[in-house]
């Protein structure tokens, strides 16, 4: 008798790297609030990209991966665009005005505007149910933006983080219906690339901004580049070769109390009570949307 074949990853690796790319989008609001006491957003943007870069070109050299092909060069400069340049700098210039805990909960609506992204775009049947996901989400929105500065002074930056949601739902869109022509790798090294290279419409005055800068924002953007712009998207493609999708995305619901907790250590924001029940609000919400699409998998087999 032949004894049990051992999995080729135990348990606990999966469970480490998901921690750790919890951590790394967690530390994001963090590094992007210090990035920017030093840098304007489309400058953080494009360093933050410049150095992401520089590492997947590491990564690609040691890996290896294929060339694009030509008439599939429109398709990643799209995904590069809503993915890094029109994401991070909407995200940017809206922690301008919004904490970096409210930003967390915020960018976590994108499952949100990929439903309303299914109806209105691509023209997909929306449930009643994930109708109702989606004003519950929007409610929590509400909240967290008033709970944040206070309803008297909601203004525009809240809706530029929602922007990089509806943003990274194009993104997710466009990979979802082209990701069989490349692996994961490749993608990601072709998605960072391609918007990196959009961004360098910044590249006028930011060699002065890098010079004046203090060391411990340049710490934190180049941080900003390896960790939650890099290195947790490897983790990730790790997580999702091992476990089932549902399963994985549920622990990003972690990713907004880690955002608070680094937010409260590094820069002393303290949530207010409004920011909390929103943030309880939109996430419920979102796990509501997930339920219901692992419900009708289950119908589906038959289980």
């Amino acid at each position: 008798m032949q004894p049990l074949a051992t999995p080729s990853h135990s348990p606990v690796k999966i469970i480490l790297a998901t921690a750790f790319v919890v951590a790394c989008w967690g530390y994001s609001p963090t590094g992007i609030h210090i990035g920017l006491q030093a840098y304007d957003p489309g400058h953080l943007a494009l360093l933050r990209f410049l150095v992401a870069s520089a590492f997947m070109a590491m990564v690609a050299l040691v890996k290896g991966i294929t060339l694009p092909n030509l008439r599939d060069l429109p398709l990643l400069f799209g995904l590069g665009f809503f993915a890094v340049s029109l994401h991070h700098v909407a995200i940017n210039f809206g922690q301008q005005g919004v904490s970096a805990g409210a930003s967390s909960v915020l960018a976590q609506t994108t499952p949100l505007f990929s439903t309303l992204l299914a109806r209105f775009v691509f023209k997909d049947r929306v449930s009643t149910w994930r109708w109702g996901c989606v004003f519950l989400g929007l409610i929590g929105v509400v909240i967290v933006v008033a709970g944040d500065r206070g309803v008297g002074s909601i203004d525009a930056h809240g809706l530029l983080i929602l922007l990089a949601a509806v943003s990274w739902s194009f993104y997710f869109a466009l990979q979802k219906h082209h990701s069989g022509r490349y692996d994961g790798l490749t993608l990601v090294c072709y998605t960072v690339w391609s918007g990196t290279v959009l961004l360098l419409v910044y590249l006028p005055g930011l060699v002065a901004q890098v010079v004046s800068a203090p060391m411990h924002v340049q710490w934190a953007v180049v941080a900003l580049g390896v960790f939650p712009s890099a290195l947790a998207y490897l983790a990730w493609a790790f997580v999702l070769a091992h476990v089932d999708l549902s399963r994985a995305t549920m622990t990003l619901y972690l990713v907004p109390p880690t955002a608070m907790a680094m937010a409260s250590f590094a820069l002393g924001e303290r949530p207010t009570v409004m920011i909390v029940v929103g943030a309880m609000v939109v996430l419920v919400s979102v796990l509501a949307l997930n339920l219901e699409r692992r419900w009708v998998v289950i119908r589906v087999a038959g289980v």
